[in-house]
């Protein structure tokens, strides 16, 4: 069968849909991980915090590799590790077992994104790609979806390690659908255009280039924010945070996380149709503002009510960062696509790593009362600060407007 847009978009949405699903499960099975291993907020923090050190460590091996070879050949190759690293963590009978494989999973859903939003931007060229590119990853959040309330329901009947078994030989599957079902480019004749398009030379004077321009560094700071603080979020922290604050069932806190992962699809979605009305920058710039605000109302500790609701527009703000990569892909070169988005998305799973690890030690130094609870002035700290630079992170990028960057 030959491929075609849909085979590919399918495809490559098979395996982000994982990708998702892998990063956000630890919010609703850490109870049952902290119990069973004996774990500290802030080795718990460390340990989830892997995936995205990982993740974030492949990044630029990985942008040269997609611009090379392509994300076809690159992203199943990848994708080995996670099955590995699945079945690692699913069998793990110590702290190092569980940490390596959850390191190894975020090695191999490091060129899911990445070379999903390469292979789209050949596929789905001009205008229509910001659109295309929300769309695609608007639906393959809905990972994070399976990982609220059908995970906790799922673990509560068999428990969290049989999940992991399984989703070890869903990840092979899935890597095999992109080999069969995806191209690098439309053009059969030539199903990995990277190598003639950019030489290693050029490629890598480009990048370093690129590297010298503050437009990247102003796109990477914001993704250092929003996606940092999002994934620490919805991959961590939101779960302790409810069951600390509101002390709810885990299948209560699975369907308020479900809620905010509700939002966060509904951002990625909705957010390449908005950038393509109102303008990219702007539109980024106005719903990292409102990220920043859902922080400041959390740290103030509300009524359930309005954790529920700030909980869903976190998740709808935060969705719009996605744009972020789609700016990064579109004001350089097509040679440099693949290392300029996988920089901008370092920056944003080096920040998800830092602040899951440091809100665990912002945790840990609070303490807990008697009964096991974080109190609530931790996490009041935790969410001035990542608020603050959020709002600064913002304004540095808006400046974007004005300059030959923006989109």
């Amino acid at each position: 069968m030959k491929p075609t847009r849909t085979s590919l978009f399918i495809s490559f949405l098979a395996a982000y849909f994982l990708s998702q699903f892998f990063r956000s499960t630890n919010a609703v099975i850490a109870p049952d991980l902290a119990r069973e291993f004996a774990l500290s907020a802030s080795r718990l923090g460390l340990m989830t915090g892997l995936f995205y050190a990982a993740f974030a460590a492949t990044q630029i091996p990985l942008g040269r590799a997609l611009d090379r070879h392509g994300p076809r050949l690159v992203t199943p190759v990848l994708m080995l590790a996670a099955a590995a690293g699945s079945l690692a963590f699913g069998t793990a009978r110590d702290f190092t077992a569980l940490a390596a494989g959850r390191a190894l999973i975020g090695i191999g859903m490091a060129g899911v994104l990445m070379g999903a939003l390469k292979a789209l931007r050949a596929w789905y060229p001009g205008r229509d790609y910001p659109t295309v590119s929300g769309l695609f990853v608007g639906l393959g959040a809905t990972g994070a979806l399976a990982a609220a309330t059908p995970l906790a329901a799922l673990t509560s009947a068999v428990g969290w390690r049989p999940v992991f078994l399984i989703a070890s030989g869903v990840t092979l599957l899935a890597g095999l659908s992109i080999v069969a079902g995806a191209r690098d480019s439309p053009d059969a004749a030539s199903q990995d255009t990277a190598q003639s398009e950019a030489p290693a030379a050029r490629s890598r004077a480009g990048f370093a280039a690129a590297l010298k321009t503050d437009a990247l560094w102003r796109m990477g700071t914001m993704h250092f924010f929003v996606a940092g603080t999002q994934f620490a979020f919805q991959g961590l922290w939101g779960g302790p945070y409810l069951y600390d604050i509101g002390r709810l069932s885990p299948i209560a806190v699975g369907n308020i996380l479900l809620l905010l992962s509700g939002g966060v699809v509904a951002g990625y979605a909705a957010s390449g149709w908005v950038a393509q009305r109102f303008g990219l920058v702007r539109t980024v710039t106005g719903a990292m503002l409102v990220f920043a605000a859902t922080h400041l109302a959390l740290s103030l500790r509300p009524p359930l009510p309005a954790i529920a609701a700030a909980y869903l527009v976190f998740g709808i703000a935060a969705g719009f960062g996605i744009m972020l990569l789609a700016h990064a892909g579109m004001a350089f070169p097509r040679h440099l696509g693949g290392q300029a988005m996988t920089f901008v998305n370092l920056m944003g799973i080096g920040g998800t790593f830092l602040f899951q690890w440091g809100i665990g030690l912002i945790l840990g130094a609070y303490g807990v009362d008697a009964q096991g609870h974080h109190p609530p002035a931790a996490y009041s700290t935790a969410f001035l600060l990542t608020g603050a630079g959020t709002v600064l992170a913002a304004l540095w990028y808006s400046g974007l407007r004005r300059g030959p960057y923006n989109a």
